[in-house]
């Protein structure tokens, strides 16, 4: 990663990477409008986070995503990066669109709302 500061928030005493990756990839949202299979690749990952993260009840219907879960998730996901050496590239690859899929999801879902 060319820049480790989205991987951690000194704001948060938790060290949630949340918002720092909120703002390192909420510029790669903007592509939506020109790379329909970025979106697909990203609603994909999406979809992907919401079935690992989302406990399905009896009821079959999913609960809220938690913001705990997903911070959990993404500091596991980025140790991971960091123990491989990963960069940010310019295209997309796995890493890209999993990291831009967290970020889709916390806007949407309002995780970093007060």
């Amino acid at each position: 990663m060319p820049d480790e500061s989205f991987r951690r928030s000194p704001d948060e005493p938790s060290g949630c990477p949340l918002p720092g990756i909120v703002a390192a990839f909420t510029p790669r949202l903007a592509e939506f409008a020109f790379e329909p299979g970025f979106v697909a690749a990203v609603d994909q990952h999406v979809a992907m986070l919401r079935e690992l993260l989302y406990a399905q009840g009896p009821e079959l219907a999913p609960r809220p995503l938690d913001r705990e879960e997903l911070s959990d998730y993404a500091l596991g996901f980025l140790d991971a990066l960091a123990e491989i050496g990963w960069r940010e590239p310019v295209g997309h690859d796995y890493a890209v669109l999993r990291l831009t899929a967290i970020c889709w999801l916390v806007r949407e879902q309002g995780l970093l709302a007060v």
